[in-house]
């Protein structure tokens, strides 16, 4: 090896000047050894043996990268920023859960309510630290730099949203477990990243079935090969896909949401169903089911935050019909907590159309009965969608346009909020989303709202919490990828 090797060094000298038109074009090992094969400098027997050789230390350094599996992880992340100036309505009686929400107003009013003053903020913050370790364990780990805490809603929090394990059963993928704290298999939407998601927000029906999409907990998913290929098909086309959470899903899970400590020993079950197919046509589709049932503890407020102009009286603290006993405790109960799910997606080819529904059963507070008790719940959104791929706009392509229209309806509770407020949704959004370049994304939308006012935070016109409102909003939002 090393005569051959000396002998190709002095051949190359030798011969720089007869073939470098040639050598000029070989841009690899391969290429210059066939070169110097043509011009008779080496033997194919010589030639044959260096290639080999050159084989074995490729194929080694290539093992030597799989075992280092520092090698694969990998780094993205996003960055939203939002704006939200109203245009009519009941300014006042807005207290979002998104703080974006407010009005030109800065402080604290003189009834010492808070004030959403701030409607320009970082919305999310995250940076995705993700990878695989040899065949069979895949990790996820995601915090985001720009959550809010507290009662007061302080403002770029760092907290954890996912940090899980996948682990392979098969080396195809097609078998796998994931271990940790992600999102819970239920509703469509509610599995799509917010990066990924045409309207600002998700809608209140699925969305108050787990506390930030998440929970931790243990998971299998079932994704058959061909289902695989058909999800990296949608998501290579940039349809706004979920992402893969399996063909079936099953697991158990803790219930209270993410970041938040188990307070019962019942585990929360859930089950998920979908199924995508594509046409001869090339239109893709995918429906699917999906239910939970578990048992939900629940505290009630104390009567210093809530006011809720009941009887006339300007604070009332509810009372707890819980249906199982929490250690004989009047302020806290355990509840039934299940629902049930079906949806529905044509991917915008270039239309699309989605929609969900759920119904179930939930811990809520009504304010004619002045209590928390088990109550039944429905709603649901529809969305229309086109894809405007590559428009050109004088003479010059300014990127992909997506306008959609999006209705929304909840007659239902919010079980993660204070008491588990009554929550009514009945809200129209018309948007469109801009995508610029892959890293840059532009969204705007105008949305109609109808729903009430779920926090605690603060009152509508000096009159209480939990007040239904309308207002108008232009809602904006500058979103950077980074890959």
């Amino acid at each position: 090896m090393q005569f051959i090797k000396n002998k190709l060094v002095a051949a190359v000298s030798g011969a720089v000047l007869l073939m470098s038109g040639q050598l000029a074009l070989a841009d690899s090992t391969n290429d210059l050894v066939e070169a110097l094969i043509s011009k008779g400098v080496l033997t194919e027997e010589e030639g044959k043996l260096l290639t080999k050789g050159h084989k074995g230390e490729v194929e080694s350094e290539r093992k030597k990268r799989e075992k280092d599996w520092t090698s694969h992880i990998k780094i993205n992340g996003y960055v939203q920023n939002r704006v939200t100036p109203f245009q009519s309505g009941d300014e006042g009686a807005v207290l979002w859960p998104d703080p974006a929400f407010g009005d030109d107003t800065s402080g604290t009013s003189s009834a010492g309510t808070l004030d959403r003053g701030q409607n320009f903020r970082i919305r999310r913050a995250r940076i995705i630290f993700s990878g695989q370790v040899g065949d069979h364990l895949g990790f996820y780990i995601q915090p985001d730099f720009a959550s809010s805490a507290g009662t007061g809603q302080s403002n770029n929090v760092t907290q954890l949203r996912d940090a899980y394990g996948d682990i392979n059963i098969t080396k195809n993928k097609v078998h796998r477990i994931r271990v940790g704290q992600s999102k819970v298999p239920f509703g469509y939407e509610n599995l799509q990243s917010s990066s990924n998601r045409l309207s600002l927000d998700r809608v209140d029906a699925l969305n108050s079935a787990v506390r930030d999409e998440r929970d931790t907990g243990m998971f299998y998913y079932y994704t058959p090969e061909a289902v695989q290929e058909l999800f990296k098909e949608i998501a290579d086309k940039g349809m706004k896909h979920s992402g893969n959470y399996g063909m079936f899903g099953a697991g158990i899970y803790m219930g209270q949401g993410a970041n938040q400590n188990d307070l019962n020993d019942n585990w929360h079950r859930v089950v998920r169903f979908t199924y995508p197919w594509k046409t001869e046509s090339g239109q893709i589709y995918e429906a699917g089911i999906q239910g939970y049932k578990g048992r939900y503890v629940r505290t009630i407020g104390s009567s210093n935050s809530l006011r809720n102009q009941i009887n006339g009286s300007a604070n009332v603290t509810p009372t707890m019909d819980a249906k199982y006993n929490f250690n004989g405790s009047s302020t806290t109960g355990e509840f039934d907590d299940e629902r049930a799910a079906v949806s529905f997606r044509m991917y915008p080819q270039p239309w699309g159309l989605e929609g969900e529904w759920a119904w179930g059963t939930t811990p809520g507070f009504d304010m004619s009965d002045n209590k928390v008790a088990n109550r039944s719940l429905h709603g649901g959104y529809v969305q229309g969608s086109y894809f405007a791929n590559d428009v050109f706009l004088f003479n010059s392509n300014i990127g992909n346009l997506i306008p959609f229209l999006k209705w929304q309806y909840y007659d239902g509770y919010n079980k993660a909020e204070t008491n588990a407020p009554q929550n009514r949704v009945n809200d129209w959004e018309l948007g469109v989303e801009w995508q610029i370049a892959p890293e840059v994304e532009l969204a705007a939308v105008y949305h109609r709202m109808k729903r009430t006012n779920i926090t605690t935070s603060g009152a509508y016109n000096n009159q209480g919490s939990y007040k239904e409102f309308e207002a108008e909003a232009l809602r904006m939002q500058l979103q950077y990828n980074f890959f």
